[in-house]
This record gives C-alpha cells, structure tokens and sequence, in this order.
C-alpha cells in the first residue's frame, strides 16, 4: 500500500499504516526526508503524481490553509483552489483509496484563531464533494467521494493515537467534556468507474 501525507513537514502521518510513506510540503526542505517527499505549494501546484497511483491521502491541519477562491491578476480569472486540491487527491486516489482529513471546524475557535486559515470547514462541506451529484461539480469539480466517517474529534489526542485509542478517549470525552469538540474527522472514498 502507498500513502500519501498532504502538507507532512517533518513528521508525515500514515494513519492506514500502508507500506510505502509519501509526503508534500510548501517547505523545500521537505525533500531532505528522502525520494518519496515532494516540494508543492497546495494552493497552487498540482499534485506532482500519476493518476490512481495512491491507496489512501491524509492532511492533518492542512484544508484550513487552502483558499477557496484566488484572483489570478494576469488573467483576470477567480481560481478555485480549494476545489482543485479536492479534485487532484481524487484523482492520485486508486478507486476506493481513503482520504482522511483533520482539520479545525466551525464554530471552534480553533477554526478562527490562526491567521493563515483561510477556508472555514463546517460539518457538512465534504457533501460538496460526495455522490454523483456533488454541488461542487458546478465550480467544476470532476470527482466523487462517497463519505464514510464525518465526525467531531479533540485536536489533542486524535493524530496521534492509535485508532483503539482514539475510541475510547472519545468515548471518555462524550461522557465527561461535551463541549471543546474542534476537529472534524472526514474519511472519504475515491468513488471510480
């Protein structure tokens, strides 16, 4: 199995535990960590790999970062780059390969404090990119995902537990701390034909 880490740094996440550990970051140093880790700017760059070539993508703290809409000046078009990143990890996705995103979610705080996030994710922006009908298809979108997990987890525990783990602080937190729930789990399935 191969994976690939979005936005890795120094330490890429391989929540699927696959074989083959890939990794891109915006830093350049990223490269250092050995052939398999690429240097792209997400908000710009396609994913520089071949099609269906992944069995699973994570991004931990990563969509947050992305813009939803950027003016391209010497052209005078809006660029969507939000969409297109969706679109590229469907496309580097096998059919049935999982993209798994952690990311701080309306109406934490966490979604708002940072000054570089720029793209709010609510608890239903993956159904813009889920079923035949995504309504992210009008902006141009070309994929589909199917959702199999969207849930709220704790920014604390979560990228680092293993999964049994993270059940049972999340049962742990359900009984005793309701409130402070900042991430939103997606786990998404590369529908293809």
């Amino acid at each position: 199995m191969k994976h690939l880490d979005l936005g890795c740094g120094s330490n890429p996440q391989n929540p699927y535990g696959a074989d083959e550990l890939f990794g891109v970051d915006i830093y350049p140093g990223v490269t250092e960590l050995g052939p398999n880790f690429r240097c792209a700017n997400l908000a710009v760059n396609a994913l520089p790999y071949e099609d269906n070539f992944f069995d699973s993508v994570s991004a931990f703290d990563v969509l947050e970062h992305i813009p939803r809409q950027a003016i391209d000046f010497q052209s005078g078009e809006v660029k969507l780059p939000f969409i297109r990143l969706m679109e590229e990890v469907w496309r580097i996705l096998k059919p049935n390969g999982l993209f798994y995103a952690f990311t701080p979610a309306y109406p934490s705080n966490q979604a708002f404090q940072d000054p570089t996030h720029v793209n709010f994710i609510s608890s239903e922006t993956h159904t813009y990119f889920c079923d035949e009908d995504a309504y992210a298809k009008r902006y141009g979108f070309k994929g589909q995902f199917k959702a199999v997990e969207v849930e709220w987890m704790y920014s604390t525990y979560a990228k680092t537990a293993k999964r049994s783990w993270k059940i049972a602080l999340k049962n742990w937190h359900k009984q005793h701390i309701k409130p402070g729930r900042s991430h939103l789990v997606w786990q998404l399935k590369a529908t293809k034909p």
